[in-house]
């Protein structure tokens, strides 16, 4: 028998958790030959979720919870979820009822065609403007940084083999992006149309400051392409720093009456001036992480579990990874 792990961040979803599990089990019933697990990670939301996560753990045997001790990110709470699976196929999704998980089957009936990762993907996307924005400048970073196949469309929803999985645990140090990960791990990849539902209650936890701190943790983790695109636009600019010296000092030689214009030379200053401090901080930002790397920075600390004393050999702990 196949088992089922479901992986879901929660993030500001105390009134909708409990429907989105529900929807989950209702759907599970009807393919008894799957076994399964649900596991609910609590990246430090703000409101009480926590109280609906330990009181679904403690009704259902398949249910467990992990809270953890500050808001790490979503893609921290996924590998605190990922490393408690015991599921031969592992599916991530939202916890705010958009990622429909009434179609799973769609999504596991695909992989049994023999992919590894099948991500879901949707014709009518229920986000802001901002939102969809936030993820086709993600998808076009991923696609010319990290090597995502392009017309590929990634996803929160997505299903994978549980190798893939064993794969993206092996990485141990902060700032884990799972599409890097992901990519990195295998080429054989598809896409599953689904249905975009609109979200239940609120607005997306994704500011435009974690959209671009997701941005950067993607070409900075996973790529040393932007520094040979800084290498690239150095030494373009030093070319036509001297082409135009070069230029100058031929133009003051034919004509001397020439004045020599210091608005020229001011702006000279501040474009090469500019180049410089944006390559320096990109470099600060690589160096930076490996700094953060070598000091064993957790990519998440467990503050609370439940439920996985029901598993032998499982008690409850404080973690951090």
């Amino acid at each position: 028998m196949n088992k089922l792990s479901f992986v879901i961040p929660c993030y500001g979803s105390e009134t909708t958790i409990e429907i989105v599990v529900k929807e989950l089990i209702e759907t599970l019933a009807k393919r008894p030959e799957y076994d399964y697990e649900i596991i609910l990670v609590n990246d430090c939301s703000p409101d009480n979720v926590w109280e609906p996560i330990r009181t679904l753990a403690l009704h259902n045997p398949h249910i467990f919870g992990i809270s953890l001790a500050k808001n790490f990110g979503q893609p921290s709470a996924l590998m605190a979820g990922y490393r408690k699976c015991t599921g031969d196929l592992i599916i991530s999704l939202d916890d705010d009822g958009q990622t429909p998980a009434c179609e799973l089957f769609t999504l596991v009936d695909k992989i049994a065609e023999g992919w590894d990762v099948v991500y879901a993907s949707y014709k009518h996307k229920m986000h802001s403007g901002f939102r969809n924005f936030g993820t086709w400048m993600n998808e076009k970073m991923t696609e010319s940084l990290i090597g995502k196949p392009k017309g590929l469309k990634v996803t929160s929803y997505f299903i994978m083999q549980r190798f893939i999985m064993d794969e993206i645990l092996r990485y141990h140090n902060a700032y884990p992006y799972i599409e890097g990960l992901i990519f990195r791990a295998t080429k054989h990849i598809a896409n599953i149309p689904v249905t975009h539902h609109n979200r239940m209650v609120g607005e997306s936890g994704y500011t435009f400051s974690k959209l671009l701190a997701l941005w950067f943790n993607g070409f900075t983790a996973f790529s040393v392409k932007p520094l040979r695109i800084a290498t690239f636009c150095g030494t373009t600019s030093a070319f036509l720093g001297f082409c135009y010296g070069l230029y100058v000092v031929i133009r003051k030689f034919i004509d001397p009456t020439i004045e020599m214009g210091w608005s020229s030379i001011v702006a000279s200053i501040f474009l090469l001036g500019g180049l410089i401090l944006v390559m320096l901080g990109l470099i600060g930002e690589y160096v930076g992480r490996i700094y953060i790397s070598i000091n064993n920075a957790p990519q998440y600390t467990i503050r609370d579990t439940a439920g996985f004393q029901k598993r032998s050999g499982e008690e409850h702990s404080t973690v951090k990874h």
